[in-house]
């Protein structure tokens, strides 16, 4: 079945909407306000999921899309909207999504970078990209969003020589880790628990001779981490060294992440303060300069291994638990050994905060609260509960860390 239709707006996902006997239609590659001839490809009962048959009136917003593997390639989705349409739209989206919550975020404002080479982490899936909607692999030679580390190990490694399986690469200029002279980038070697031992005793440096960095005593609590030496990574982030493994989890965009920083740190002060969800303790590297106390909680105790390093000579306590078992077991005695938090920076997974962390946010009366998600929909839920425990939301950011793509995360200041 084809038909003419108008679409009407972009939803979470990226794909346009619009009406086809009076069914919603989810069209991807589409800008609001064309006129397309649309085929329908699916009926999922209440909605049907449509393709573009035919451009009839383009969008102003529309462009060539610059990458050779774009529609193929699992990565973006955005590329035939030009990049200030792009950010329009994520920060619209963002906006709706807290709407429907019942909450107006007023004009949000938007952290921005480069709209292309700006990409440092890759998960290569035996030496190419996972291809859309299949578990096909795209066999790329060039990434137009990778920043030039990954572009040259691309160009001078062929896809058949590239290691096989999932692999994590970590690139950037930033690394202070590699020495000058080595290409910086990092090729992540899988870290299992029955040959670590061998790595570490059998080698001091990786393949491609980098030399590992020196690994500081882990406390007694993170005993019983697989991390290999081999994936440390050092960066220069705003003045400060940040120790992770490629492995776990980083923000891919350094730039947008540096600009960042100032607006999820600057501007709080005090006694103590409580990074939930901390990972590595980037935000907690920069919280100490205003703080007498840092309070880290991050059930990853490999990542909390990191936190320690990147934290020492300050003052910290590091919580390898959950949020859920921090709240039940910890939180009253950390308050009763001292002072109230004075803020609370919170960066958790997409599933947002745990129902027990918001509870015990909501309960606290700490008067600030930085809020950071990569989920606009969760962001908003737990949003609400704060507001109707008393705060305000104050600000709402767009982090565009991800152009060319749907990807949203955001930054919320609440005050009560």
């Amino acid at each position: 079945m084809t038909e003419t239709i108008i679409t009407e707006k972009m939803v979470f996902g990226g794909d346009c909407i619009s009406k086809i006997d009076g069914k919603t239609v989810f069209i991807p590659y589409a800008i609001p306000g064309e006129k397309l001839k649309v085929e329908i490809t699916q009926d999922c009962g209440d909605f049907y999921r449509g393709k573009i048959a035919e451009i009839i009136e383009a969008s102003p917003d529309r462009t060539i899309p610059f990458c050779k593997y774009y529609g193929k390639c699992g990565g973006c989705n955005l590329q035939h909207i030009s990049p200030s349409a792009q950010e329009k739209y994520r920060a619209q989206i963002l906006k709706d999504t807290f709407l429907r919550e019942g909450i107006d975020p007023g004009q949000i404002e938007v952290i921005s970078g480069a709209d292309k080479g700006y990409r440092t982490r890759y998960q290569f899936h035996d030496g190419g990209l996972m291809e859309k909607f299949s578990n096909n692999i795209v066999p790329i030679d060039s990434c137009p969003c990778a920043v030039p580390e990954i572009n040259h190990y691309l160009s001078e490694v062929p896809f058949d020589q590239r290691p096989d399986g999932r692999v994590h690469v970590f690139a950037s200029d930033k690394i202070t880790s590699v020495p000058e002279g080595f290409d910086k980038i990092i090729i992540a070697e899988e870290t299992r628990p029955q040959v670590q031992k061998e790595i570490v005793r059998k080698r001091d440096r990786t393949p491609t001779g980098r030399k590992l960095p020196k690994v500081k005593k882990i406390q007694k609590r993170f005993a019983g981490t697989t991390i290999n030496p081999a994936n440390f990574c050092t960066l220069s982030l705003n003045g400060k060294s940040i120790n992770f493994d490629v492995q776990g989890f980083f923000q891919s965009n350094l730039d947008v992440l540096e600009k960042t920083i100032p607006y999820v740190t600057g501007g709080l002060s005090g006694k103590n303060v409580l990074d939930m969800y901390a990972g590595a303790g980037t935000f907690s590297v920069f919280l100490a300069d205003n703080f007498d106390k840092v309070t880290l909680v991050e059930h990853n105790r490999d990542a909390l291994v990191f936190a320690e390093q990147n934290l020492a000579g300050k003052k910290h306590e590091s919580f390898g638990v959950s949020g859920e078992v921090w709240t039940k077991y910890h939180a009253e005695k950390c308050i009763s050994s001292g002072d109230n938090f004075d803020a609370v920076v919170i960066d958790p997974p997409r599933s947002g905060m745990e129902k027990s962390v918001c509870q015990w946010l909501c309960a606290s009366d700490i008067p600030q609260i930085r809020s950071i998600s990569c989920n606009a929909a969760t962001h908003a839920r737990d949003a609400k509960f704060l507001i109707r425990a008393g705060y305000k939301l104050k600000k709402l950011f767009l982090l565009d860390f991800y152009p060319q793509t749907c990807h949203i995360e955001s930054l919320a200041w609440f005050e009560k």
